[in-house]
């Protein structure tokens, strides 16, 4: 029996639900397909479980710092991984159910759990079923990758997924990669109370970002007793008895490293070898994802690709930004594109990273003339307050045009405070409009015209390191 719709949505994560209810408000017949949990990774492995864990951490290191803020603490801290998980799970669960109901209930739309597969351009089955329409939007996200290193197979591993399983402490959790996943768990399970290793191939931690804050969140993750080896030209395992060993060929540090429990936290894949995308026709690059244009078209009209699986972007708010631009296209005569938007994400570390635009590295790389400004957060008030110095913020200023090329913020609250730069982006401000306007004090955010006040040439890094550590609070 073939059911026939004006669109099908494969997936549930952050662009599949919202543009099901843009498509089935404006009248169409929708189905919309889910292969296991409903809302994607964000809702069941990513953004809520693992910043809900973050949080259960961050009150465990709060309590440990206790009389730093004259408050008495005299009995042992101690973590209880059961009621963390059980906490993490509510929350995570609660949002999962909302989205199934939301769509369950949805005028015009109609849920269909299992996995879905293309027989054809406009035919997609999920198990005996088969539907058909003119237009099928494809938000099926990605997974972690498990690369292919010496005396993987003989030891048992985690990823982001599986670590939401844990209801336990791991004595000693090894992290293979040095990005931003697995940053996040490495600082949360050393707060947790595990001994903590990372292992990171590339040069610094977090490759993508500056230097300077690479290292600035190096010193944080040290300071907290997290053991930190890059470098790592090539990880193997091996078991001996109840250990596992990682074999790291490091510049630096011990290479053997003896530790309970492994988490591979080296990158994602999209989940695209298993949809039939041969039968649609649909093109992929070399690493699967689907190719798109700058409206999110795949190489076969009218099919679509959202969300992790066309390497547009990697995160939740991108995933729900294709949505938009796919709705505006179709719905609004709006001709919105991929390349309209401006990088931005955080890294929820503690304190988090902050980002908008241009790194500091690409800016010089494009050889146009910059202004710089940096400041501590040792000189921001509101950390003072907080008792949370660590990190520092830095914009870059086009010279002659004023705008703003990017910036980042390491520090307490720079996941929220950087939106006031990006704003400021998109709207092609000068920077000037920032300078001059009147921040609400004690914030993080005041001390943004603060800091574009004592812009310096880029070139000057003597001079702009020398901006940083003056001013007012």
């Amino acid at each position: 029996m073939t059911n026939s719709y004006d669109a099908i949505v494969i997936g549930t994560g952050q662009a599949g639900p919202f543009l099901a209810q843009r498509l089935a408000g404006a009248g169409m017949k929708v189905a919309i397909v889910e292969r296991k949990l409903f809302g994607g990774t964000c809702v069941n492995t990513g953004c809520i479980p693992s910043k809900t864990m973050v949080a259960s951490a961050y009150a465990a290191h709060m309590v440990r710092r206790a009389a730093d803020f004259g408050v008495v603490n005299n009995g042992p801290v101690s973590v209880d991984m059961k009621l963390v998980k059980s906490r993490k799970d509510a929350v995570s669960g609660q949002s999962r159910t909302g989205v199934e109901n939301w769509l369950r209930s949805m005028t015009n739309c109609t849920v269909y759990h299992g996995h879905g597969r293309f027989e054809s351009s406009k035919e997609v089955s999920v198990g005996s079923q088969r539907l058909t329409a003119d237009r099928i939007f494809i938000n099926v996200g990605g997974r972690a990758v498990v690369p292919q290193m010496p005396g993987i197979e003989a030891v048992p591993y985690l990823t982001n997924s599986s670590i939401m399983d844990v209801d336990f402490l791991p004595r000693h959790l090894i992290i293979v990669g040095g990005g931003y996943i697995g940053l996040e768990f490495a600082q949360m399970y050393r707060r947790f109370g595990s001994e903590v290793t990372i292992i990171g191939r590339a040069p610094h931690l977090t490759k993508h970002e500056d230097e300077d804050v690479s290292t600035a969140i190096r010193e944080i993750l040290e300071g907290e007793g997290v053991n930190v080896q890059v470098n790592a030209t090539c990880v193997g395992f091996s078991r001996r008895g109840e250990e596992i060993l990682a074999h790291v060929d490091c510049a630096s540090g011990d290479p053997e490293v003896s530790g309970s429990h492994v988490l591979l936290a080296v990158g994602r894949r999209p989940n695209t070898d298993d949809l039939g995308l041969t039968e649609a026709g649909v093109a992929v690059d070399k690493h699967g994802y689907i190719v798109v244009d700058d409206q999110l078209r795949t190489s076969v009209p009218g099919i679509w690709a959202l969300g992790d699986c066309n390497g547009k972007g990697t995160f939740t708010h991108t995933a729900f930004n294709d949505a938009e631009i796919v709705g505006a296209n179709l719905l609004d005569n709006d001709p919105r594109k991929v390349s309209d938007r401006i990088t931005a994400y955080a890294v929820y570390t503690d304190p988090p990273l902050g980002r908008a635009g241009l790194t500091e590295a690409e800016v010089r790389k494009s050889g146009r003339r910059a202004l710089i400004g940096r400041r501590p957060m040792t000189k921001v008030g509101r950390a003072v307050e907080k008792g949370e110095t660590q990190g520092f913020m830095k914009i870059m200023v086009d010279a002659e045009t004023h705008e703003i090329l990017g910036a980042a913020i390491l520090g307490t609250g720079g996941d929220e405070a950087i939106h006031s730069i990006l704003d400021a982006m998109y709207a092609k401000a000068p920077y000037t409009v920032i300078q001059r306007a009147m921040h609400i004090h004690p914030t993080v955010s005041e001390l943004i015209p603060t800091m574009l006040g004592e812009l310096q040439p880029l070139s000057d890094e003597a001079a702009s390191h020398r901006g940083a550590s003056q001013g007012p609070q």
